[in-house]
């Protein structure tokens, strides 16, 4: 395990008794589970995690949808900053897929002054920092939710070369509860089918589906990269936070870069 380190925060404030390496502020949709969850398994000692909820924004591209997402937005990230975090990050993946891709995390920025990061974001700045630019996706959600994904991946340079969804909240938002009752076996299955010989990385998305346990036996499997919404997020944040620790067991990126 990690020793957390003494002293102070680079910012000079004094450290507290938990997060003594880095306190990681997290906003997610009231269903989501998994997300909380990979995070609390993939904290080395002296890393906290610190959750609040705000409403799930799915509708990114109309002008009355974004004011939603950021009104929300706003209120949850002035609630994490109370709690002194050293970075704060928007947990979900279908909710930040925003036009430019910072857009949201520097409006959190700018509102707090504490760091911020994005699911969406992360994927991207992962995939690149990998050398991925050509993926498999595999997700949970419907056709529309997937050619969104497909669209905002592209238009930040990712070419997206097979795609599949589970279908999940194609009969409405009240589905979305069901992603993280999807068991590891099916999401297993799912992600190796959707994989080609062409694509560089193998990416798995939404924050809600269970894929901690699932990465390094995948990537064993294809030979190739697997970037889930939460891993990528984690390591995002993590560096956000100014830790550039390495570790093992949790994929490729966190162990490589």
């Amino acid at each position: 395990m990690v020793e957390a380190a003494p002293g102070v925060l680079p910012q000079g404030r004094p450290r507290m008794v938990y997060g003594t390496r880095a306190r990681l502020g997290l906003i997610v949709p009231p269903t989501n589970t998994a997300n909380e969850a990979e995070w609390q398994l993939m904290a080395p000692d002296g890393v906290s995690v610190h959750t609040t909820r705000m409403p799930l924004h799915t509708d990114t591209a109309s002008e009355a949808g974004l004011a939603a997402l950021y009104a929300d937005v706003g209120r949850a990230s002035s609630d994490l900053q109370q709690a002194s975090v050293d970075v704060i990050a928007y947990g979900c993946t279908a909710g930040s897929m925003t036009d430019p891709m910072t857009a949201l995390g520097d409006f959190v920025r700018e509102r707090t002054g504490v760091p911020a990061v994005t699911t969406a974001a992360s994927l991207v700045y992962a995939l690149r920092s990998l050398g991925a630019s050509r993926v498999a996706l595999a997700t949970p959600y419907h056709d529309a939710l997937n050619q969104h994904e497909r669209e905002f991946l592209s238009a930040n340079g990712i070419e997206v070369v097979a795609m599949a969804g589970l279908g999940i909240g194609s009969g409405g938002p009240h589905e979305y509860v069901e992603i993280a009752r999807v068991d590891l076996d099916a999401v297993r299955r799912h992600a190796l089918a959707v994989d080609r010989p062409e694509a560089e990385a193998l990416l798995i998305s939404c924050t809600d589906f269970a894929t901690l346990p699932l990465i390094e036996e995948i990537e064993s499997s294809t030979g190739k990269p697997v970037v889930t919404s939460n891993q990528a997020t984690f390591w995002a944040a993590l560096r956000a936070a100014g830790d550039e620790g390495r570790f093992e067991g949790l994929g490729a990126l966190l162990r490589e870069h």
